[in-house]
């Protein structure tokens, strides 16, 4: 991490001016899209019923955890600070309150980065994606119930295994009601794995880097957050998880909830490991999830996730017009706003189809013709019917990164070229270029050349070098500052702008504050099974401080009566289930189990309140939590991070 003296910060961190090549990369941006095609206006204002005055939402404490008041600003044209694809994304995500899809379907949007949507059932409601927190959730079941009348919740779906699609689930449904088979909670197959596991084995530098793509920390204004694209911003509440009680596998699935029938198609590796889309036959209405958005998605998401796989994604959207394009009047989706019309429908699946074949085709006819992946990013453009249909802009994933992430599906990381097998690290390889070019002073001016002449990729490379020489020169980090500032206002993705504008912010004022190292809330943690929770030990043993040690501690899970063997050798931590009895034994729950995996407690404070128990040599087992590392996820993401300490625990 870089540590920047308080006292030593830029005199002058507020956000720059537009410079003269943002506002023409932006002014022509004016000239090449269809702005005036207000269709999506017209369809995310479509059936409002209602919204809460102001649009603000606080937790029991009364600690504001979504407010949409900031955003004001958005009531004007796009500045030149902002791509105006961004812009108008921006104004449609603003859009917020109950809203009436179709027949018995309604959607509470703007309350959350996602939507709720509701179905009247026969006795109830039927709650679709129960938004990311409780307090969002309970606000917006709190103001259908105020408008469609005070009904019990009958039955939930979760769409698909991102947090945002099932984290408000306990504002809507009890868990002892869904236990008891009372209220049926249906996921698709491998939903509560991957929900339970999301983020865990990466999860501090994945959370890290979400801090940049989501751009939270950052405040809202036209030269700073204006939307994350996907919807407004993330919510900062609490996150829940129920068990599904009712699993999808297969498509052409039915079920019948509270009197609603549906059709489900099952469609996992596309937006999502574990999704899936459903039909309502009867009501003519065709949900598909995060499989379709209002936008062009990610293939690989910038916060650090596998890569999805556009061949099957494109095929799922074309099983989907196949088996209920024809059929459907209204199509609704997990974020953004409904469509209208069979016509429409079948159009809209089908230029997302084609999008991401296109994506997928291209980025494989040029790298069998040998082009690595940068190159193949630079040469592929979408044609233009394609790129000039509003749902397929890259306000959210982008193309550039989409194309890199069909490469890295197919080849991996590497290019082939022999010189990128096994380069130097980038603090080596910025001290040496900093070197060649003559020293400090002249990468800067070269790089202040650049910029001014509005060549701000190649500016923002040489003061990466720069960087990587020196990450503490003060000089260089407020003009790669100002070279992030002018990328991000010229950025259409929403992720890209908050990326470099955090960017911006953390080399003038620093990475000054401690993170949680905690995975998620404790429904999402305790849900783990015990071998992800001692997979996720293992990647804290700090492998050269224990390369000498051996240990043999045996685990007893006294709530679920599950025994381990855990062997400390070669440098690693293994675990293998069954009775075998060492000389030590640590005795716990698995919610302590989980709770010291995750950073919620320590083995000393789990002792104090008698959480374990150890029979045996309690040294040893001393020993093996001294020998895991804690991950903090302060650190830099901006210049090489030093080297960890030789040999000794807690380097990360």
């Amino acid at each position: 991490m870089t540590l920047i003296d308080t006292n030593d910060v830029a005199e002058d961190t507020a956000p720059r001016a537009a410079s003269a090549a943002t506002r023409t990369a932006n002014a022509t941006v004016r000239e090449t899209l269809p702005f005036d095609d207000r269709q999506a206006f017209e369809d995310a204002a479509r059936g409002f019923v209602a919204t809460i005055d102001p649009p603000t939402i606080r937790n029991e404490r009364g600690t504001v955890v979504w407010d949409l008041t900031p955003y004001d600003f958005l009531d004007a044209e796009a500045p030149d600070t902002v791509h105006p694809s961004l812009w108008r994304m921006a104004q449609l995500n603003r859009h917020h309150g109950l809203f009436r899809v179709s027949d018995r379907i309604y959607q509470v949007r703007g309350f959350d980065i996602s939507n709720m949507t509701v179905i009247e059932g026969d006795t109830g409601f039927i709650v679709i994606d129960p938004l990311t927190c409780v307090e969002t959730a309970r606000a917006a079941i709190d103001l259908v119930r105020a408008h469609l009348g005070d009904r019990p919740v009958t039955a939930v779906i979760f769409s698909h295994s991102h947090a945002d699609h099932f984290g408000g689930v306990r504002a809507v449904a009890a868990e002892a009601d869904v236990r008891a088979g009372r209220i049926p909670v249906v996921a698709p197959a491998g939903f509560y794995e991957h929900a339970v596991s999301e983020n865990v084995h990466a999860g501090v530098a994945m959370r890290r880097r979400a801090e940049f793509m989501f751009g939270a920390r950052l405040p809202r204004g036209p030269r700073a957050h204006v939307t994350t694209g996907l919807g407004v911003t993330l919510p900062r509440g609490t996150t829940t998880l129920i068990e599904p009680n009712d699993v999808i596998a297969t498509t052409g699935t039915e079920r019948v909830l509270d009197g609603v029938r549906f059709v489900f198609q099952f469609t996992p590796g596309a937006e999502a490991p574990a999704e899936m889309n459903f039909h309502l036959p009867d009501l003519r209405a065709l949900c598909m999830a995060e499989t379709v958005s209002q936008q062009m998605h990610n293939l690989y998401t910038p916060r650090g996730a596998q890569v999805r796989d556009a061949l099957a994604w494109s095929n799922y959207l074309d099983e989907a017009i196949r088996l209920f394009g024809a059929d459907s009047d209204v199509l609704f989706i997990s974020h953004h706003w409904p469509t209208w019309g069979s016509e429409r429908i079948v159009h809209q699946i089908g230029m997302h189809r084609d999008l991401y074949r296109y994506i997928h085709d291209e980025t494989l006819r040029l790298a069998n013709h040998g082009y690595g992946p940068v190159e193949i990013a630079e040469l592929v453009q979408l044609p233009e019917q394609l790129s000039t249909f509003w749902a397929n802009r890259g306000c959210y994933g982008a193309l550039n990164h989409n194309v890199k992430a069909v490469y890295q599906l197919y080849l991996g990381w590497f290019d082939g070229n022999p010189a990128n097998l096994h380069p130097l690290p980038p603090a080596e390889t910025g001290g040496r270029y900093v070197e060649l070019m003559g020293g400090l002073d002249t990468v800067l001016d070269r790089a202040r050349e650049a910029a001014d002449a509005g060549d701000h990729r190649w500016a923002a490379e040489l003061l990466k070098h720069a960087l990587a020489a020196d990450p503490g020169h003060r000089p260089t980090r407020e003009l790669q500052a100002d070279v992030f500032e002018q990328l991000g206002y010229q950025s259409e993705s929403g992720p890209w702008r908050n990326f470099f504008l955090l960017g911006a912010e953390e080399l003038r004022n620093g990475t000054r504050r401690p993170r949680s190292t905690e995975a998620g809330s404790s429904d999402v943690v305790s849900g783990m099974s015990s071998e992800l929770l001692l997979d996720y030990l293992a990647i804290r043993l700090n492998g050269p401080a224990a390369a000498r040690v051996h240990l043999r501690i045996g685990l007893h899970l006294t709530d679920t009566g599950e025994r381990f063997l855990l062997t400390v050798q070669n440098g690693l931590l293994r675990h293998s289930r069954g009775s075998t009895t060492p000389d030590t034994t640590l005795h716990l729950e698995h919610r302590t189990l989980a709770a010291l995996a995750h950073g919620g407690t320590t083995l000393e404070a789990a002792e104090r309140n008698g959480a374990t128990r150890v029979d045996g040599r309690r040294d040893d087992v001393g020993r093996l939590f001294a020998l895991l590392d804690t991950f903090t996820g302060s650190f830099d993401v901006l210049a090489p991070n030093p080297p960890p300490a030789a040999g000794g625990p807690g380097t990360a």
